[in-house]
């Protein structure tokens, strides 16, 4: 990226800023509070008393706090910014995977709470790893009481990028009155809700003042050998050449600059809006992060898809190059759409457009095939093209899901609107995850937490109007045999014309473990014709759908050794259903044990946690293979562990409890292991009852 020189810090065009920090760091205060400054609002909404623009689905109203990405604009002095406001909890954090790399720049909102600063690294990693230009918000300013120094040490820790000191609170009788802009040299005393009063730096907040500034220079200067070459000669830089320093630094990432505030009273608003306007980046450093041609057709991004119920599908898409004009023809790698509207959101509002240019971010309408993370591009000025543009970003992976629930819909009626309500859930939010377990024959929703599933059971309720009940996933136990055993199968009918007749001998013996199923024939002299060999297998896997503890078999070897047959009642159907009942009478036989599955789990943590992560594990009869540091984050761990499946149910949210939100886990089958006594008894019971209880 070339340097930016003095006059030329400014970029034109529409910039695109997330809002992140953790859950309840203030972000849609801070949006409410900027729509008002800027103007958008005539008053500044609560999120408290649900009046903010921001949270203003039904179910962040319910819960107080943000379950989705919020999109809003405003004009400010000029330059239209458009904030998505996303959600701090790390239940919904699959939101921004596809908002950020997009972006111009993050505002990371957060606060002096040492209980907060895990989730904070954890946002902090992501836009390091994406490379996106970053300002730190440090809020409730008004309500700190450690000095700012001992804040920024307790920040530090969260970012490998040095965190850079703009600003300094001025202290009056013990609470915060103003601030102190390091790069510009003045004083602001704040006013509620209203822009700061720009004063004179009070002569006792001087000597602070001079050594929190050199400071900042100093960290500058880490980048800037002129700098440091004044800086070494007692020369005060320019105040421009300050200012060029601040703006390539930050847009190379190089530092994070920190600002201070109260976004619930509008304190430090003024200057947060000013900065990103004199120096964040637009559009074209967008493109270079992206490895995007400056040059070319119209191209955009789809960073979020919304199912509204009188607007039909919207896409919120950033235009990475060049317009686009309603009513053209876009084109994705899935096909072509018809641009049915374009809309500026402001929470529920919509303001329709006749065009946009890039840099604009705004909701696309109906383009069926176009999904989140999609890049697509006007079809025809791309007719030249091979096709559909290329993705501007890799598609990104949901995260495994973490929690689980059963559902079935209360009237039945609605099963087929269940499997379309779920469809646009899942489009919207493809973390989200419903499968249908044919085996326990269970629909299940999976997410990323407690949470996360709930909202969408609310939402199939309030939007689709399906009701669901719902309980704990059912464990997918398997039961095996310890002996072989030899039985005869005989199947024999007489009911006028035709009769039935199948009859097979069978030797039936346990396999290794993770082998399944085995067929095998040494029958001689023809005592059962080859034809029938197919239909008798079927029937042995039909004995092992459900074995005699009530659970699928797996691992057994069956041979045909011999049996025999009638020359016209002997059919296909007659040797299936022989084998079939000499199956189910061996397995009874031949020792059957049940089998407990076990998963091969890994997890994240703070090492702080680590202890607490242990005694979890053990308390859920896992058993820990070991531990080791996580790697690119300093003061995290992984361990790995093998838990029982039946043991997973509910993980997630005693490991966000002991972690402070953020401990995460991966897992995946390992093994079976052979589970005997009072609780393998309780668990054959428990099965046998439900199969005997009347089905809804």
């Amino acid at each position: 990226m070339s340097e930016v020189l003095p006059g030329d810090r400014r970029v034109s065009g529409p910039r695109l800023i997330a809002l992140v920090g953790p859950f309840q760091s203030g972000k849609t205060s801070l949006l409410e509070s900027i729509l008002t400054r800027g103007g958008a609002l005539s008053r500044q909404g609560s999120v408290r008393d649900g009046s903010s623009v921001g949270d203003s689905s039904p179910e962040a109203r319910a819960h107080a706090a943000s379950v989705e990405a919020n999109v809003a604009s405003v004009d400010y002095l000029g330059d239209r910014f458009t904030f998505v406001d996303l959600p701090g909890s790390i239940e919904f954090a699959h939101e921004a995977r596809n908002v950020l790399p997009v972006c111009d720049a993050a505002v990371v909102v957060c606060e002096a709470d040492e209980r907060k600063l895990p989730a904070l690294r954890v946002i902090l990693s992501e836009l390091e790893e994406l490379g996106l230009p970053r300002i730190l918000f440090l809020n409730k300013i008004d309500a700190a009481t450690a000095r700012i120094r001992e804040i920024l040490a307790l920040l530090q820790p969260a970012s490998r990028t040095p965190l850079l000191l703009r600003q300094i609170p001025i202290w009056q009788n013990g609470i915060v009155t103003g601030f102190i802009d390091l790069a510009l040299e003045r004083a602001f005393v704040y006013r509620e809700h209203a822009p700061s009063v720009v004063v004179d730096v009070p002569a006792g907040e001087l000597p602070t003042e001079k050594e929190a500034r050199y400071t900042m220079l100093e960290k500058l200067a880490d980048y800037d050998d002129s700098l440091m070459e004044e800086l070494l000669s007692d020369i005060e830089p320019p105040r421009d050449q300050v200012f060029d320093d601040l703006t390539l630094d930050l847009r190379k990432g190089l530092v994070a600059p920190v600002l201070i505030g109260s976004a619930a009273e509008g304190h430090g608003v003024t200057r947060l809006l000013k900065a990103l306007r004199h120096e964040a980046p637009a559009i074209a450093q967008v493109r270079a992060r992206l490895g995007i041609a400056d040059e070319g057709p119209a191209l955009a991004h789809a960073i979020k898809t919304v199912h509204t119920a009188h607007g039909g599908k919207l896409s919120f898409s950033r235009v990475l190059r060049g317009g686009f004009a309603d009513g053209g023809v876009v084109k994705s790698a899935r096909g072509e759409d018809r641009i049915a509207g374009l809309s500026r959101l402001m929470g529920l509002t919509a303001t329709k457009q006749s065009r946009i240019e890039e840099g604009d971010c705004v909701a696309f309408g109906r383009l069926d095939h176009v999904a989140t993370g999609d890049t697509f591009g006007d079809a025809k000025s791309g007719a030249s093209t091979s096709g559909a543009p290329a993705q501007a970003i890799p598609p990104v992976a949901p995260p495994q899901p973490a929690y689980a629930l059963a559902v079935a819909v209360k009237d039945r009626k609605d099963e087929a609107r269940l499997a379309t309500a779920i469809a646009k859930l899942s489009e919207e939010d493809p973390s989200l995850v419903f499968v249908h377990d044919q085996e326990a024959s269970e629909m299940r929703l999976l997410g990323q937490g407690e949470m996360h599933v709930r909202v969408a059971l609310e939402r199939l309720n309030a939007r689709f109007g399906v009701v669901v009940e719902t309980q704990k996933p059912s464990v997918g136990y398997k039961e095996t045999i310890r002996h072989t055993v030899n039985v005869r199968g005989r199947h024999k009918k007489q009911s006028g014309g035709h009769g039935q007749f199948g009859d097979v001998v069978l030797d039936v013996g346990p396999l290794p473990r993770g082998e399944g199923f085995a067929f095998n024939e040494t029958v001689h002299g023809g005592a059962v014709p080859r034809n029938y060999f197919s239909a008798i297998e079927e029937g042995c896997r039909d004995a092992l759908e459900r074995g005699p503890l009530g659970f699928p078999v797996v691992d057994v070897a069956v041979t045909l050794t011999d049996g025999s047959y009638h020359t016209v009642d002997s059919s296909d159907m007659a040797f299936r259903t022989a084998a079939r009942i000499g199956v189910a009478e061996a397995l009874a036989k031949a020792g059957p044990v049940l089998l407990e599955p076990i998963q091969a789990v890994e997890i994240t943590t703070p090492s702080d946690c680590l202890s607490k992560i242990t005694a979890i594990v053990s308390g859920r009869r896992g058993q820990i293979l070991g531990y080791d540091a996580r790697p690119g984050w300093d003061g995290w761990d992984v361990l790995n562990a093998l838990i029982p499946e039946a043991e997973m149910e509910g993980l997630i949210v005693e490991l966000r409890s002991a972690t402070a939100g953020v401990g995460s886990f991966t897992q995946k089958f390992d093994h079976w292991t052979e589970m005997v006594g009072k609780s393998a008894d309780a668990i054959v019971a428990h099965r046998a009852a439900a199969a005997k209880a009347p089905a809804h």
